[in-house]
C-alpha cells in the first residue's frame, strides 16, 4: 500500500464501544494529521435489512462513541443500493476523518456499494488520507471474497483488499461453528491470506499490519507466510 493512503482497520467486533475507543480515536487523529476533518462517519449498511429500532440502536451507540472521542458524528443511512448514488452522502464523506462500516450482513454491504459513486468517493478519500474501518461484516466486505460462516457459501466482496479474507468474532465462531471455520481454512481454491480476528480486537495498516486490542489475530492460511497467532502490538508478516 502507498504511504499517502489513510489507515485501514479490520475489526473483529466491538465497534463504537468504550473498549475500542482508543483505536477509533487513533484512526481519527491519524487522518486529522493528514489534513482531514474531525468527522466520524457511520455507515450502517450491514444492518440495512434490520428493524428501525436496531438501526436507531447503532446510530445512538456511534453517537456516544463520537462524543467520547470529541468528534462530529455523521450518520449515513445507506440501507439499499440506490442510497449509494445519493449526492448528499457523497458530499458528506469528503475529507472525512474516519469512515466506519459496522457489522451485520457482509453480502448486503458488497451488493449495496459495488460499482457505485459513493464507494468510489470513499476509496478516493481513503487514498488521500481518510481512515477507513470495517467491523465484522464491514471487515469481511473489504476483501474480494466473503466467506460464509453462518451460511456455507462464498460471495463477492468489494475487492479493496483483494489478498485478504476475514473471519471476525474468531474466538466465538471457532466454538460455535468449528466445521465451517475448518472448511474456510482448508479451501483449495484460495490464494489469499485468511485472518481470524478475535472480538474486541483489530488489525490496523499504517505501513504494516499491527494488532490492537485485547484478543488475538490468527493467520489461518497464507501463501506467503506460516500460520501464527499475534497479540497486541505485534506486526503480521503479510
Amino acid at each position: 500500500m502507498e504511504t499517502n493512503r489513510g489507515a485501514i482497520a479490520l475489526v473483529g467486533s466491538g465497534e463504537y464501544l468504550p473498549q475500542m475507543q482508543e483505536i477509533e480515536n487513533d484512526l481519527l487523529h491519524l487522518a486529522i494529521s493528514k489534513g482531514k476533518k474531525n468527522t466520524y462517519i457511520q455507515i450502517p449498511t450491514g444492518a440495512g435489512k434490520e428493524s428501525t429500532d436496531r438501526l436507531d440502536f447503532w446510530e445512538n451507540r456511534g453517537r456516544e462513541q463520537s462524543n467520547r472521542i470529541g468528534s462530529q458524528q455523521i450518520y449515513l443511512p445507506v440501507l439499499r443500493r440506490e442510497d449509494a448514488f445519493n449526492e448528499g452522502f457523497i458530499e458528506e464523506v469528503k475529507n472525512a476523518g474516519l469512515i466506519y462500516f459496522s457489522g451485520g450482513d457482509p453480502g448486503h454491504i458488497a451488493e449495496t456499494f459495488m460499482d457505485t459513486p459513493l464507494w468510489s468517493a470513499i476509496v478516493e478519500q481513503w487514498e488521500s488520507g481518510s481512515s477507513l474501518a470495517g467491523c465484522s461484516a464491514g471487515a469481511m466486505a473489504f476483501g474480494s471474497k466473503i466467506i460464509g460462516i453462518r451460511r456455507s457459501h462464498i460471495t463477492p466482496g468489494l475487492g479493496l483488499l483483494p489478498s485478504i479474507e476475514v473471519i471476525p468474532h474468531y474466538d466465538k465462531f471457532l466454538g460455535w461453528l468449528p466445521d465451517r471455520v475448518s472448511a474456510a481454512v482448508i479451501r483449495t481454491d484460495a490464494d489469499t491470506t485468511l485472518l481470524g480476528i478475535d472480538e474486541d480486537t483489530a488489525v490496523v495498516f499504517t505501513g504494516s499490519w499491527r494488532v490492537h486490542g485485547s484478543g488475538k489475530v490468527h493467520i489461518l492460511r497464507s501463501s506467503i507466510t506460516d500460520p501464527g497467532i499475534f497479540s497486541e502490538g505485534e506486526i503480521l508478516p503479510i
